[in-house]
């Protein structure tokens, strides 16, 4: 496999294959770019079906953080890393400081926190081997609330563009993945006055969600023709391709997963169906700009940074609208132009 030629590797800085024998510890630490400051991403554990498979997955998150922590203002490069397992059977204390070592060779270039499979307990044991930890309990903690306050207050901003409305009272929202950041997001939408239609492969996080909030849930293949306003994946990503997008009758996406479209192309796709796409690094960034405030942590002013990817969704819609191009592809011209201007300030 040639690295080097993968479309996803897109110039990255660095990326660290780590093995450790007694553990049994596989991972893949990805550094994209360090020049708003140092490489800030979770870590992932992941059955992966293939190495292949999770270094391009790693590849791709890595980059969508540079991206998301641009378009957040934030002084924080880009990174993420994997853990290669069940998270469900393969997790040790061995396992998380021996990852927590080969975080700490990288000297502060990649600072972690949990992502999916991943959970605050986890961290304070890689914390036992680096400091190049964030998202800690008794700091900022878990990171899954505030995120889905970000989705939840982009998606607010995608229904004020797409159809001209501030309240959501009676909206139909369909939602995919009911994980901790799909959960939350529910409960917002449910004391709004919003209609859920939901699904997850996990019947707990189902009924859970049918019973605390009313909502009507659907078979995982069901979710894509659910006749809603709109559709909110916070599940893995690429949900969004060429055999979903005939089936979507919604008119926005707008949701917490990662890497949504299956390709960039997808994008452009969407636009002329006349569904409004808000770009999931900009409505997902509530976590990482929760963990930005870790030192003498402060929720209020968490929650008022977060509030600003109302503003920020705005205007890549504006945007979008007026050149008549994808948001996803007015979205990274803003992120990039963001990096290119801090890389231009640090040689000067």
């Amino acid at each position: 496999m040639a690295v080097f030629n993968l479309r996803a590797y897109d110039d990255h800085e660095q990326i660290v294959f780590c093995r450790d024998v007694d553990s049994g510890l596989k991972a893949i630490i990805c550094v994209h770019d360090t020049n708003l400051g140092p490489a800030v991403g979770g870590c992932r554990m992941w059955d992966y079906n293939s190495d292949e498979g999770a270094l391009i997955d790693a590849l791709r998150l890595s980059r969508g953080m540079t991206y998301k922590n641009a378009m957040a203002g934030l002084k924080m490069g880009g990174g993420k890393s994997v853990i290669i397992g069940n998270s469900k059977t393969m997790k040790s204390e061995e396992l998380f400081r021996a990852f927590g070592r080969f975080v700490d060779k990288l000297s502060g270039k990649y600072i972690t926190a949990e992502d999916v499979g991943i959970n605050p307990q986890d961290m304070a044991i890689v914390n036992k081997e680096t400091n190049h930890v964030l998202g800690l309990e008794g700091k900022s903690g878990d990171p899954s609330p505030v995120t889905a306050y970000g989705v939840f207050t982009g998606l607010k901003a995608a229904v004020h563009h797409r159809l001209g409305r501030d309240d959501l009272d009676g909206l139909k929202v369909s939602v995919q993945g009911l994980g901790h950041v799909g959960y939350y997001l529910c409960r917002h939408l449910h004391e709004q006055g919003a209609q859920l239609v939901v699904t997850d492969i996990n019947k707990e996080s189902v009924d859970r969600v049918v019973d605390e909030f009313g909502a009507k849930a659907v078979d995982t293949d069901e979710i894509y023709h659910q006749e809603v306003d709109v559709y909110a994946p916070c599940a893995l990503g690429a949900t969004i391709n060429d055999n979903t997008i005939p089936k979507l009758k919604a008119s926005v996406v707008a949701g917490a997963a990662n890497n949504q479209l299956a390709e960039d192309r997808h994008g452009q796709i969407l636009m002329e169906k006349g569904i409004l796409y808000a770009p999931d690094y900009v409505i997902n960034a509530g976590g990482i700009i929760n963990v930005s405030f870790e030192e003498n942590y402060d929720q209020a002013a968490a929650l008022k940074k977060v509030d600003e990817i109302y503003g920020t969704l705005s205007e890549v819609f504006d945007a979008s609208k007026s050149s008549g191009r994808p948001t996803n592809v007015i979205a990274d011209e803003i992120a990039r132009q963001r990096v290119a201007e801090a890389k231009k300030n640090r040689q000067h």
